[in-house]
């Protein structure tokens, strides 16, 4: 896996193609920001065992407040529609 370093400017002239090209290579994205600041983007793998839920959950206590949050709301139920599209 390479890491590949890019100006803020680049990602913002084409975000989908650059996020795409990272997903699909599997590189390290590192994004120049103008404060010369870092941020590194990096594609996941689906079929690994991903522990970032269980990272989120572990340490950071906004993430767990918001997943609380959430389960605590109304949830409103999916209308299913049995009629055939017109035209059949």
């Amino acid at each position: 896996m390479a890491i590949k370093t890019i100006p803020l400017s680049l990602l913002e002239s084409d975000l989908e193609k650059t996020l795409k090209e990272c997903a699909e290579s599997g590189d390290t994205v590192v994004i120049e920001m103008p404060d010369r600041k870092l941020l590194a983007i990096q594609a996941l793998d689906p079929m690994e065992d991903d522990n970032l839920m269980d990272e989120l959950l572990a340490n950071n206590p906004e993430f767990r407040a918001r997943l609380a949050k959430s389960k605590a709301s109304p949830r409103k139920s999916f209308v299913m529609d049995d009629r055939e599209p017109s035209g059949k």
